[in-house]
């Protein structure tokens, strides 16, 4: 029985060896290249992205050091995520979109503490961390404000 893809290659080569990884918020995922088929409003949870040993170091260093976004070089059939299930066709019934903006505050929450324990040299927080806290907040300060939902 199949029971779905349990490889997680890197983003950047599709290398299956990764040594790190990142959470994403659901509507960054418009970001990545080969996004555009995705419905990113039907993912439940965070996007995962993975990176070999070799394309961290790039990665790291266009964050830390250039200040760039690694995001449209990733490619969104490589990133780890789940599409709620499809109870339109299923069922022939309608279920609401997932809520993602407790997610999206969360994920936004962590990344500011975590740059705001490394500007007060904490040093606990480490550079995994860091990359990720600063891809987060590119990401969603580029994308703006989250779209109020109608419970919003």
């Amino acid at each position: 029985m199949y029971t779905g893809r349990t490889e997680k290659p890197c983003c950047l080569c599709g290398d299956p060896e990764t040594a790190h990884r990142i959470d994403i918020p659901p509507r960054t995922i418009q970001q990545l290249k080969h996004a555009e088929p995705i419905a990113w409003r039907d993912i439940e949870g965070e996007v995962s992205l993975y990176f070999c040993q070799g394309d961290w170091e790039t990665v790291r260093d266009l964050v830390l050091e250039t200040g760039m976004s690694p995001l449209p070089r990733c490619n969104a059939g490589r990133a780890s995520f789940v599409l709620r299930d499809d109870f339109e066709a299923l069922l022939n019934a309608n279920r609401a979109e997932p809520d993602q903006h407790p997610l999206e505050r969360e994920l936004r929450q962590k990344a500011k503490d975590a740059l705001e324990r490394y500007e007060a040299d904490d040093p606990h927080v480490e550079e995994r961390d860091l990359v990720e806290a600063r891809v987060v907040t590119w990401a969603l300060d580029d994308l703006g404000p989250a779209l109020a939902s109608a419970d919003d």
